[in-house]
């Protein structure tokens, strides 16, 4: 699922950083967690969701940022990504984290309806200065 993710964003991981990523959200004091959706235990996956927890300016408490959400094509319209949401929020209030906030791209309409089930957009523009690539050299 991993690499579908990527195909839908139109992006290429190399291996090592993928493994590098999961290999940080499976260790128990990393600040990148993941919820795995299945439909009974031992099943295949139906979907997940990695957040990052982290220290917030505004507040005394952390955050939570969604960082990557998906669902297995076959899966969706069934209700997995709001289950995922779901869960982050309710993890968001037993943890006490002063805000979850998550982006998606614009474009990407299927996703948004979901989203806008949970809040609406605010007006922030995200900038981006690439640094991977000077660290890969």
């Amino acid at each position: 699922m991993w690499q579908a993710y990527c195909a839908f964003y139109e992006t290429s991981v190399p291996q090592r950083v993928t493994d590098s990523t999961w290999q940080r959200i499976l260790a128990r004091d990393s600040a990148i967690h993941s919820i795995l959706a299945v439909r009974m235990p031992g099943e295949e996956a139906l979907g997940f969701a990695n957040y990052v927890v982290h220290p917030f300016t505004w507040s005394e408490r952390s955050a939570c940022y969604l960082e990557d959400l998906f669902v297995h094509p076959q899966a969706r319209g069934c209700g997995v990504g709001r289950a995922l949401i779901d869960d982050l929020i309710a993890r968001c209030d037993r943890h006490r984290w002063a805000r979850l906030y998550w982006m998606t791209r614009e474009s990407n309409a299927p996703a948004r309806r979901l989203y806008e089930r949970f809040a609406q957009p605010d007006d922030f523009v995200r900038y981006t200065v690439e640094r991977d690539a000077l660290a890969d050299t």
